[in-house]
């Protein structure tokens, strides 16, 4: 056969090659990861090094690269200017010596060869660098060593051999050096903290400067400290304080900053609880299990009872499984969901209709009346903080001709941030104002509620949203409970009927005998009962010699009704 007969006409090879699975996590994409790269680095070496050494089709070897930016400048030619030529001859000639700095680098000896599958190329990064070419002259004078006691007093520096000025407890000098690990170092600080920037601080680096705001004594006593080693550098946790203390007015910008990260998570945290309650109230109002149970409850209350109430409050559902019968001690919620069952055949669980009702129960509506009133006040906080803060960018744009190179720099890049944050804020008023009502009206609309579950306006006042969610929440957990337990036994009973009518129809099946009784016609019967009459006349010899369809009595003596008669005397 051939192969394209096999394949049949509309179908080809690739067709029966499965497709590969995408690397696609949600909404990240690692398609471009090869299948090459499956392999660890430890094999490629290993593949590496028996294809260098055994085949000819090796890898080629890496080009040598060129030369690197030198770690230390080799000695400019000597010529009669080693300083640029502004410079002043000031004595002991730049040429003369010619010691400069070191880089005290870890120089790589020799380059790794590139795995032959390599998605960022043939090369290291070293080999495609372009040469630079440097003025010596002028690196040789910027960095030239000056003396022997100057770069030991410069490498002890590095080395961090030089006692450092500490005033900080040691508490909270350790709260502040945690702090340092995870944030950018101290001199990039003032910038970020002035334009805002988050892709340079985010909303922990945010909340981590906020507790590491320094006091006024902090920075007095770092001051002092300064003033009396003047020579002696600071210790981390004093730099980074007289870092941040710099900054004009940083606990408010730090306030307002961590109000516009912040404002979008407290508007949820108020808005979703109070969404809930409305769906909770819309799910039970128009629930028909739940009216048939108020139904049924009610009923047999007044039977019980001898009365005829109306209603009830709801809090008497969570009851029903406490109160049992005298007889099968079943609690009376059994009895509610056997009654359902047969009325109302069409309920349902109740717990899977009103999922809204459970998670309204898990929210705290005080707490969001709390949030509520604190996201208005820090909405009014912030306008008071922008306003001082534009009061402090105005007067420091006055007095800019003094020199402040950190305030300076960092009031060029505030500049658009007045625009943004007005424009936020007053975002922020409308959006509260819409809170504000949809709070009001959902509290309000919850009083309602109870009002048409029947319960007086004293009670009303003291139920709270959450309780009464929670009773409600409770009691179709319960319900559910016991409505598929009672699902569950009926099934199992139904199971049990069936296994008992199938074995008696095997039953009746194994009883019959093994041959098959046709039902006698009144035929046979007249022709039986003319054989035994025939057989009553006939003697008994021969009848055991003429009629053969008689039963007969095997045995291994010999039948003696085939002997001679004899005659009985």
């Amino acid at each position: 056969m051939k192969h394209s007969d096999y394949l049949g006409t509309d179908q080809s090879w690739p067709c029966f090659i499965s497709p590969a699975p995408r690397l696609r996590l949600n909404a990240l994409d690692f398609s471009d990861l090869w299948d090459d790269e499956d392999i660890a680095l430890d094999a490629r070496e290993d593949e590496a090094v028996f294809t260098s050494s055994g085949s000819d089709r090796g890898p080629p070897t890496p080009p040598v690269p060129p030369p690197l930016p030198p770690s230390a400048p080799p000695l400019p030619p000597l010529s009669p200017s080693v300083r640029p030529s502004g410079g002043s001859g000031g004595g002991g000639g730049g040429g003369g010596g010619g010691r400069t700095l070191k880089l005290h680098w870890r120089e790589l000896q020799s380059l790794p060869p590139v795995p032959r599958v390599c998605r960022f190329g043939q090369q290291t990064i070293w080999a495609g660098l372009e040469p630079v070419r440097l003025d010596t002259s002028r690196l040789g004078y910027l960095f030239e060593s000056k003396s022997h006691a100057a770069s030991g007093a410069i490498r002890s520096l590095m080395m961090g051999r030089q006692p450092c000025v500490s005033v900080l407890g040691v508490k909270r000098s350790n709260i502040v050096t945690i702090a340092l690990s995870s944030l950018p170092p101290p001199h990039l600080l003032p910038p970020a903290i002035y334009s805002m920037d988050s892709s340079v601080l985010d909303r922990e680096d945010v909340q981590k400067l906020q507790a590491l705001v320094p006091t006024e004594e902090e920075l007095k006593m770092i001051k002092e400290a300064k003033a009396q080693s003047p020579r002696c550098p600071l210790a981390p946790a004093e730099h980074c304080l007289q870092t941040l203390g710099g900054i004009q007015h940083l606990s408010s910008r730090l306030q307002l900053w961590a109000f516009a990260l912040d404002y979008d998570t407290l508007e949820r945290e108020i808005a979703e609880p109070l969404f809930h309650l409305k769906l909770a109230m819309e799910q039970l109002a128009t629930n028909q299990t739940f009216r048939c149970i108020l139904a049924t409850v009610l009923a047999i209350g007044n039977f019980l009872n001898g009365c005829r109430a109306r209603g009830f409050e709801l809090s008497y559902l969570t009851k029903l499984s406490q109160v049992r019968d005298t007889h099968g001690r079943q609690p009376l919620l059994h009895h509610v969901c056997v009654l359902l069952l047969q009325v109302y055949p069409q309920c349902t669980d109740l717990y899977s209709d009103i999922t809204a009702v459970s998670r309204a129960s898990k929210c705290d509506y005080t707490q969001v009346q709390s949030n509520l009133s604190q996201l208005e006040a820090h909405c009014k906080a912030s306008w008071e903080q922008l306003r001082l803060l534009e009061k402090d960018g105005d007067r420091r744009a006055k007095g800019k001709g003094g020199g402040g190179g950190g305030g300076g720099g960092g009031l060029g890049k505030e500049g658009a941030l007045w625009h943004q944050l007005p424009e936020f804020l007053k975002e922020c008023e409308e959006r509260l104002k819409v809170l504000r009502a949809v709070h009001r009206r959902v509290i309000n609309r919850f009083h309602a509620f109870l009002l048409f579950l029947g319960y007086s306006r004293a009670v009303v006042r003291e139920t709270s949203a959450e309780a009464f969610c929670k009773t409600v929440s409770d009691f179709a957990l319960e319900y559910r409970t016991t409505h598929h337990g009672i699902l569950q036994q009926r099934e199992q009973e139904r199971e049990k009927e069936g296994e008992a009518d199938r074995e008696m129809r095997g039953d009746s099946l194994t009883r019959q005998p093994k041959p098959k009784q046709r039902p006698q016609t009144p035929s046979q019967e007249c022709l039986d009962q003319w054989r035994l009459e025939e057989l009553l006349r006939t003697p008994e010899s021969s009848t055991r010699r003429l009629d053969f369809m008689m039963p007969r009595h095997r045995s291994r003596t010999p039948d003696r009704s085939l002997l001679p008669r004899r005659l009985n005397w």
